[in-house]
């Protein structure tokens, strides 16, 4: 009977360890719960229940259903779909030109050359920079009068190239892809960098005995072990290049005629231009849904061929 009546308390105790340990736990981690669901979730909900109605952000709003969605893809007005376009470019040029070039970088870089940390510095600069300041450093460079890129065309005897860059719709969003790719590629370089530097040195020494050359040891050594921060570049690159905004904002203004018009800047002009709210909020939760399905579609790709 003692016997029982000890195990019983043992029981006890251990159940109680458990629950003090649990409880522990969640208290510990309530604050972020809470900031998780305030910040991120709740907000996420709002703009679901919103894109099923018709508001203007003041008066009560009118359930329409579906209505928000079926427009944003057959209303031509809205240029939802010429936006995703454009969206979908930057996104074409930031992974099949940025990251490559990222990459390539990150690779030279790992060999341990000379100089090696001011290189990462001076690449790694343009992240560092205000956009506001790179978008201001890009309009003068692209300025018809007097930037650096018609007068470079002018003194090597290419005046029948020079352009309004930026005002023509033929040239436009190729203005704005050029320093979105630009800017990034610090970035991504300096994570495929530290993945570099993780690879053992002793994978690198035995493939050189064998007779590889430096390109041969990153194409099949280095580049499949680090495949992981690729795919995180990439996924990066592509939800990036949906949620682009501050750039195109401020050298061209989504213009012209809209020939630069991205998703987050056409939410902006329903927000606080049109006040459609209940639109703005159906853009917002578009990109949400985009976003989360590329970056699945990207981890299945990746996934695949490992």
């Amino acid at each position: 009977m003692a016997e029982n009546n000890s195990n019983n308390n043992t029981g006890n105790t251990r159940s109680n360890a458990k629950f003090r340990k649990g409880l522990d736990i969640f208290l510990f981690l309530l604050p972020a719960i809470l900031l998780f669901v305030g910040i991120l979730i709740a907000p996420i909900a709002v703009s679901l229940y919103r894109s099923f109605q018709k508001w203007n952000g003041f008066t009560p709003g009118t359930f329409i259903g579906f209505k928000n969605y079926t427009d944003l893809f057959t209303s031509g007005s809205l240029h939802f779909v010429p936006a995703l376009k454009n969206a979908l470019i930057i996104a074409f040029f930031s992974v099949f030109v940025q990251l490559p070039f990222s990459l390539f970088l990150a690779l030279l870089l790992g060999r341990k050359y000379k100089g090696e940390r001011f290189f990462l510095t001076v690449y790694f600069m343009p992240v560092l920079i205000s956009t506001v300041v790179i978008g201001q450093l890009w309009l003068k460079i692209y300025n018809p009068d007097y930037g650096i890129l018609n007068r470079a065309l002018m003194a090597v005897g290419l005046e029948s190239w020079t352009h309004v860059w930026v005002g023509d719709p033929k040239t436009a969003l190729g203005s704005v892809v050029v320093p979105t790719v630009w800017q990034y590629i610090g970035y991504h370089m300096l994570l495929m960098y530290a993945g570099v530097k993780g690879v053992s040195p002793d994978l690198r020494e035995a493939a050189m005995l064998d007779g590889a050359t430096n390109w041969q040891v990153d194409r099949y050594v280095v580049i499949p072990i680090i495949k992981p921060i690729i795919r995180t570049s990439v996924i990066f690159a592509v939800t990036g290049s949906l949620k682009s905004y501050d750039l195109i904002r401020i050298i061209t203004n989504a213009g012209p005629t809209h020939k630069t018009e991205v998703p987050s800047t056409l939410l902006e002009d329903m927000l606080f231009l049109r006040n459609r709210y209940g639109m703005g909020s159906t853009i917002s939760v578009m990109l949400i849904i985009l976003c989360f399905a590329f970056a699945l579609a990207i981890t299945a790709v990746f996934k695949d061929k490992e």
